[in-house]
């Protein structure tokens, strides 16, 4: 798929229905979040999202990837993390409307689908049920990825203090 042909692509059904927003959704729903829902796409250093930039839109990764940075105090681009396809981004600035705390940039070419909190915010009145199931999976995202972290936290702390291992 060319840059040239992403500006063509819509959100669809089956891209809703393949993400983890759409595993509990009825396939109504997910046309639904689909009609609300947009494409970009990136070339392989482009910003999906800034530091510090307020958006209020969810990004999930249909194709290629992304990488989570951060720039250290002496200027560099700090690598925290690669998203793949299926995976989300934003969802704390989604969900609260607060600042990025780290960019989004793309690995190559990489597309996803959007969603703006204001146009999901329809569903509270049109599909209540929609919503709360769409909220639980970004939840459980979210849990997952704080998991993942304490439990890093964990060995890294093992490592520095040689505790609880073979370190």
């Amino acid at each position: 798929m060319t840059m040239e042909t992403v500006e063509d692509l819509v959100a669809t059904t089956e891209m809703v229905a393949n993400s983890p927003l759409g595993t509990e959704l009825t396939e109504a729903q997910c046309a639904s979040l689909a009609a609300k829902a947009s494409v970009v796409g990136l070339n392989d250093g482009d910003y999906m999202l800034k530091k510090d930039e307020v958006d209020n839109k969810l990004y999930v990764i249909i194709s290629g990837a992304a990488e989570v940075v951060i720039e250290s105090v002496a200027g560099d681009i700090i690598s925290l993390h690669l998203l793949r396809v299926g995976d989300m981004a934003g969802e704390l600035g989604f969900l609260d409307g607060k600042p990025r705390s780290a960019s989004l940039r793309a690995v190559g070419t990489c597309i996803a689908y959007t969603l703006c909190r204001d146009d999901f915010e329809d569903f509270i009145k049109e599909d209540p049920d929609l919503m709360y199931k769409v909220m639980r999976a970004i939840t459980r995202t979210v849990h997952d990825i704080l998991c993942k972290m304490n439990s890093e936290h964990v060995e890294m702390n093992n490592y520095i203090y040689k505790q609880h291992g073979r370190y």
